[in-house]
């Protein structure tokens, strides 16, 4: 008990005292915590420069040349002056630029329609079939999505080829002998047609994938139920299906708008615009006016009205889906 007194006795008391303040205006941060400020915006700026350089300069390049008189003369010489908005006044003038404007719709629509609805009936498909038959659909999914736009264009030139084309040899040995050499790219309705199931069967892998990815998350209770009600597939697709994936479904709907709008690869290459004029959208009309007529101020102009109207369609279309949504909700 004495040691337990005397260590008890020799321990300093407690200071009372409140603890001395830093006279400084904060807490120092250390040289690295304050030079990590600056790295992010170091390591993210050949990305930001990449894409002002390959995205924002054309654009706004392609602006500039619209609003001047740039011909074969100017690209060369480099002495093009500003007309302001005589080339738009020009083009929106001209009737053939309004004819091409509308078949660049009804292209668009009829790729868009066939391409959702062939999609989404893939997918639904897709996820009653059983392991090997699902991998196997995916398979084939995936290696025609893989498949080279040009390789994939000339494979149906072949096909469509007026004499050594395996359509007009299948069509002329079941009896129908009116398509012997029958040309199908000289033929504009044909050629439209061609084009559309061209690329329709080039975009359905990617729409049908993604929307099967996005039945997936869709709980099974939620059908047990319903079929358990009563309820019908189509009503259980329209009332449980269709609500749960509309996010997802909206995007590729909006993803194929604004591909299907700006095709132009699988037109140049496969009639180049014709026969005449029956396959030529606003890209390839925009080409056209560049590289044939060397007016290069009117095929900027007619990419930015591109542009314009694929824009004004997509915000169209968006108010009207968050419109509906509001009125849901």
């Amino acid at each position: 008990m004495s040691v337990i007194r005397e260590q008890t006795a020799s321990r300093p008391p407690l200071s009372t005292r409140p603890p001395r303040r830093s006279t400084g205006s904060g807490p120092s941060r250390p040289p690295m915590a304050r030079g990590r400020g600056i790295w992010p915006y170091v390591l993210i700026a050949p990305a930001v420069l990449g894409t002002l350089y390959l995205l924002v300069y054309p654009l706004v390049r392609a602006v500039v040349i619209s609003l001047q008189d740039f011909g074969l003369r100017q690209l060369i010489l480099g002495d093009a002056r500003f007309v302001g908005f005589e080339n738009y006044e020009t083009l929106l003038s001209d009737g053939h630029f309004w004819e091409v404007v509308r078949r660049t719709f009804l292209f668009m629509a009829s790729n868009v329609v066939l391409i959702m609805a062939l999609s989404t009936l893939v997918a639904l498909m897709i996820e009653r079939l059983g392991r090997f038959g699902r991998t196997a659909v995916l398979s084939a999914l995936v290696l025609t999505w893989a498949m080279p736009v040009i390789a994939a264009t000339t494979v149906f030139q072949w096909l469509f080829h007026s004499e050594f084309g395996i359509v007009n040899a299948v069509l002329t040995g079941l009896g129908f002998e009116s398509f012997d050499r029958y040309p199908w790219l000289a033929h504009g309705p044909a050629a439209f047609a061609i084009l559309v199931t061209l690329i329709v069967w080039q975009s359905v892998p990617f729409a049908a994938i993604t929307l099967y990815s996005a039945l997936t998350t869709v709980p099974a209770e939620l059908y047990e139920s319903a079929r358990l009600d009563g309820a019908s597939g189509p009503r259980i697709f329209r009332s449980i299906t269709l609500p749960i994936v509309r996010p997802i479904f909206m995007l590729v709907l909006s993803l194929e708008v604004i591909w299907t709008f700006k095709a132009f690869v699988q037109i140049w290459v496969m009639t180049n615009g014709g026969p005449g004029d029956a396959t030529t959208i606003l890209p390839v009309y925009a080409v056209q006016t560049a590289l044939s007529s060397q007016r290069y101020d009117l095929g900027s102009a007619a990419s930015l009205v591109t542009v314009a109207l694929m824009s004004g369609l997509l915000v169209f279309y968006f108010r009207q889906m968050f419109r509906q949504e509001d009125e849901l909700a």
